[in-house]
């Protein structure tokens, strides 16, 4: 085994054991490479394949910290009974609003009979799937003042798998993807898998910020940008229309393509249209009915460019992204009977709701966050960091996601969480909450 990876199994034994905790400073890299009396670039190497097992991260400026670790398998149950608090995620966030498994079983129900079930389930659907797949997608994604061409909407199996997709499209192995300083952390994920590199582009208020897209634009070979200019998450910001169509002019002066995510967008009723509206020959926009329905039965959507279609639909086929015919069929039905456009609306009033919450609980601190978001970004009060406030509301039985899990860069944002706020129950997340607004102010009695 490489010296390396020794060492690096050594420190990992010591995070493993709680000799060393959450939030806990390591030291600078040449003062750990002299007290294990290795040469710099091996520390180098230890502290980089601790990075990538993800047992720490990074901080410019600041130095390398132990990051928070998922409680072991059995803690949940052991914490229920201990403290008499069930576990909450505000992790992973899949809303669900009251009544929808209802309304999506009328549509299941007309699939019941042997001559539909048999086309639906014999096959993956084609990456254009049909021509009624097609229009009732063009239903689901009209916007004000936008409506895609059937022509050019193409299908994945899920969002995530439409941004693969369009990430192997239109990013070589090797290539350069701009993406929002905070970004979403699957595209990191694909992106990596991908041999595909991130330059982070700096935001403001509205999101992503012309001006610095087009110093990436000059600064370097990117091949492609990933954008979220509705509900961007994490900071829930919306972009106006004149910052999209700024947006678009810089595309279109530097031949850029986009990757437009409105996975979200449909929680905002009078959002501008997208940017694929200000620039529909350099936008590809994906999204999916994964938020809008349910992640369990669920299909991915891509509006390409008029001469990207092709591309994107080999790049489908060729990742085995296309989507399921049985989960076509039924968002085709769920399109066309208005279960899709019913559900959503239930759930603006749900996110609105557990808005007030947020606004009762953590009003006093610095939040960022809308009232269409079903997530927000908390930058926690001194003297709390991220990891360790992470750890210790997960001692408290609340999963939270630590700031730096949203930097393009892997690092940065060290005092900040985001709370999804989607999964749980009304009365539960009024709770957690409340226990996390006593565990910032330093009330531990909760």
């Amino acid at each position: 085994m490489d010296e390396y990876r020794r060492i690096a199994d050594r420190v990992a034994e010591r995070i493993a054991d709680g000799r060393l905790r959450p939030g806990d400073r390591l030291p600078p890299q040449r003062v750990f490479a002299r007290r294990q009396r290795i040469a710099n670039s091996t520390a180098i190497r230890v502290y980089g394949e601790l990075a990538r097992r993800g047992l720490v991260v990074g901080e410019v400026g600041r130095g390398t910290f132990v990051r928070a670790a998922l409680p072991p398998a059995g803690a949940a149950v052991a914490l229920a009974e201990a403290t008499g608090h069930a576990p909450v995620d505000l992790q992973l966030n899949y809303p669900v609003a009251p009544g929808q498994s209802e309304l999506m079983a009328r549509a299941l129900v007309s699939l019941a009979r042997a001559d539909v079930l048999g086309g639906a389930t014999n096959g993956p659907a084609a990456a254009a799937g049909t021509p009624g797949a097609r229009a009732a997608a063009v239903r689901v994604l009209a916007r004000p003042g936008w409506e895609p061409d059937p022509e050019r909407v193409l299908f994945a199996g899920n969002g995530r798998q439409a941004i693969a997709a369009a990430l192997a499209a239109l990013v070589p192995p090797g290539g350069v993807l701009g993406v929002e300083e905070l970004t979403y952390p699957l595209v990191r994920t694909v992106a990596e898998r991908l041999g595909v590199r991130l330059v982070p582009i700096a935001l403001d208020g509205e999101g992503m910020r012309p001006d610095a897209l087009a110093a990436a634009v000059r600064a370097g070979s990117l091949s492609a940008v990933y954008v979220q200019p509705t509900l961007h998450n994490p900071l829930s910001v919306t972009a106006g229309p004149e910052r999209r169509a700024e947006l678009a002019g810089v595309l279109r002066e530097s031949g850029l393509t986009a990757i437009e995510d409105t996975t979200w967008a449909f929680l905002v009723p009078d959002a501008p249209a997208p940017l694929a509206a200000h620039a529909p020959e350099r936008v590809v926009l994906v999204d999916s009915l994964s938020k809008r329905l349910a992640p369990g039965l669920t299909v991915g959507h891509l509006v390409a460019p008029a001469g990207l279609v092709e591309e994107l639909a080999r790049a489908l086929r060729s990742g085995a992204w296309t989507a399921g015919g049985l989960a076509l069929a039924a968002a085709t039905r769920w399109a066309a009977d208005g279960t899709v456009a019913e559900v959503a609306e239930a759930k603006r009033a749900d996110a609105a709701a557990r808005h007030a919450l947020v606004r009762r609980h953590l009003g006093g601190y610095e939040i960022r966050t809308s009232p269409h978001a079903y997530y927000c970004w908390w930058e926690l009060p001194a003297p709390w960091r991220a990891e360790a406030f992470v750890a210790a509301a997960a001692e408290r039985g609340i999963a939270l996601t630590p700031g730096a899990d949203f930097a393009a860069a892997g690092r940065g944002a060290a005092g900040a969480v985001r709370v999804g706020l989607a999964s749980p129950p009304l009365p539960v997340l009024d709770d957690a909450l409340r226990r996390l607004a006593g565990l910032a102010s330093g009330i531990l009695d909760i």
